[in-house]
């Protein structure tokens, strides 16, 4: 995956048009999505996305990064998750396999569209073009094994980010919490590396 920045390869007129709907983004936030802008790099665009309810990815928050290629947005950028995810349109890369990304995207898209589609897919994923076939397999003949190994990934890979987010106060309790936080992240991290070996024998 390349990190390379392609600001200078984005006509004046496109990288305004990105930082404008990535400004309206912040001001009108997507719900269970957090766009993250990096003002050295406008196309470097990552955001964090909430695992919807009533999926096997409820609870998680997984980072998303956009890649825009140099003839953005005559073609579609390429789009990954940072975070790993038991899913059928996503590579072990991370890379993310939809339709709108391929021949159904049109330059009026736009980034908003493509984030609320990998919503979506989190939500209603399309095991036709699986680039994880173990995961499409499942999803189709399966359905309780796919939803118990997705769910087991979210909780190892994507949670641990929401425990980092929270910071605790300096009251006079603080020290005690410090001290529950600790057996609290002792009794997770068994629990992580129980259910890694889990996710090894399957």
């Amino acid at each position: 995956m390349s990190t390379i920045s392609n600001v200078e390869n984005l006509s004046p007129q496109t990288i305004r048009q990105v930082m404008k709907e990535m400004q309206s983004m912040v001001e009108h936030p997507l719900e269970g999505i957090k766009i993250q802008i990096n003002d050295a790099d406008v196309t470097d665009i990552q955001a964090l996305v909430d695992g919807p309810a009533g999926t096997p990815y409820a609870g998680g928050i997984f980072r998303v990064k956009l890649a825009l290629g140099k003839d953005f947005p005559q073609s579609p950028p390429k789009a990954f998750f940072l975070t790993k995810i038991f899913h059928p349109n996503v590579a072990s890369s991370g890379e993310i396999c939809v339709n709108t990304l391929k021949k159904d995207w049109k330059p009026d898209l736009g980034v908003k569209h493509i984030l609320l589609t990998i919503k979506c897919l989190l939500i209603v994923p399309n095991a036709e073009s699986a680039l994880n076939e173990e995961a499409g397999k499942l999803l189709l003949e399966r359905y309780d094994d796919y939803s118990q190994r997705a769910k087991m990934m979210t909780e190892i890979h994507a949670q641990a980010a929401k425990t980092a987010d929270t910071k605790d106060d300096d009251g006079p309790s603080s020290k005690k919490h410090a001290v529950d936080k600790k057996l609290q992240d002792k009794k997770k991290e068994k629990l992580i590396k129980e259910k890694k070996r889990m996710l090894r024998r399957l």
